[in-house]
């Protein structure tokens, strides 16, 4: 699991979060960064240490790189030292990393670090909630492009962090056929979901080709052209076993639609590929994590 800073799109959301934190918006041609109270009450010398932890249990973590980050970008002298990684889970009050520097430097930092902990904090450990249910299955758990803007590549990476899958990254590297295109696609005719398949191969031949199917009859009509995956969208268990059934040695098969943490145990067991969750990126909320100064 490479490390999300390394993203060129990671590094322009810190940078512009700090903006929207610490900018001058009195005078938007100043660059230097602000922070009112602490350059009004602290000591410009002041030297301070501290610690980032959660709460409560069972956190997984997501984001130490990044608070990494974001404390660098704010002052690189900052020292920082990475306690559990990324991937980790934690016990509450354990350090997910401590850092020493200057006290405003420090100050300044902290909202943006914790805002962004504490949201992939909260989508990993959703997500390995999900893996965990399933895992006896050997089911994927994928993320989807329910994602806050701007902030993709580090709720995805989350996704990772939790022992998740990433499906596309965006509508640029592959083709996924929804309910809204076939109904453009020719009326929609779902007896030849296999014309879209190949129509869509003959665009973008070195694209996986997925189809979005609400009944065995759109399943057995997509399958004619063998597409990588198929998508069994708001279907039953049983409709689900018999799609898999149809597809094994064809396509990969991903379960979709609404599927809770209770119900993801019993999707698994009709043998899909994958079942692939909105709510591990637009519902997981936020993990409760503290900023605290330590003695030294």
């Amino acid at each position: 699991m490479k490390d999300v800073m390394l993203s060129t799109r990671a590094r322009a959301a810190v940078r512009l979060a700090l903006d929207e934190d610490l900018a001058d918006a009195l005078d938007a041609r100043k660059s230097k960064w602000c922070d009112a109270t602490s350059e009004a009450l602290v000591d410009p010398k002041a030297v301070a240490t501290g610690e980032i932890y959660a709460k409560g249990t069972g956190c997984v973590v997501a984001g130490a790189t990044v608070a990494k980050a974001v404390m660098k970008a704010v002052d690189p002298k900052i020292k920082v030292v990475i306690h559990r990684p990324d991937g980790s889970v934690v016990k509450p009050k354990e350090p997910i990393l401590s850092f020493r520097g200057k006290a405003r430097s420090i100050l300044a930092a902290e909202r943006t670090a914790l805002n962004f902990m504490q949201r992939m904090c909260a989508t990993a450990t959703l997500a390995r909630k999900f893996v965990d249910a399933t895992k006896r299955y050997g089911t994927l758990i994928l993320d989807t492009r329910k994602t806050t803007p701007g902030l993709r590549v580090f709720e995805k990476y989350a996704v990772l962090c939790g022992g998740g899958t990433n499906h596309r990254l965006g509508m640029y590297d592959r083709v996924l056929m929804k309910d809204n295109h076939r109904r453009l696609w020719k009326g929609g005719n779902p007896d030849e979901l296999d014309q879209a398949v190949i129509a869509a191969r003959k665009k973008f031949p070195k694209l996986a080709v997925e189809v979005e199917v609400e009944s065995l009859r759109e399943c057995a009509s997509a399958l004619k052209a063998k597409p990588e995956w198929i998508m069994l969208d708001n279907m039953s268990c049983a409709d689900m076993k018999k799609c898999v059934k149809m597809c094994k040695g064809i396509s990969k098969t991903e379960a979709s639609g609404g599927i809770t943490l209770g119900r993801a145990k019993e999707v698994a067991a009709t043998g899909v590929t994958a079942i692939s969750l909105g709510c591990l990126t637009h519902s997981a909320g936020s993990v409760d994590l503290s900023l605290e100064w330590r003695k030294v």
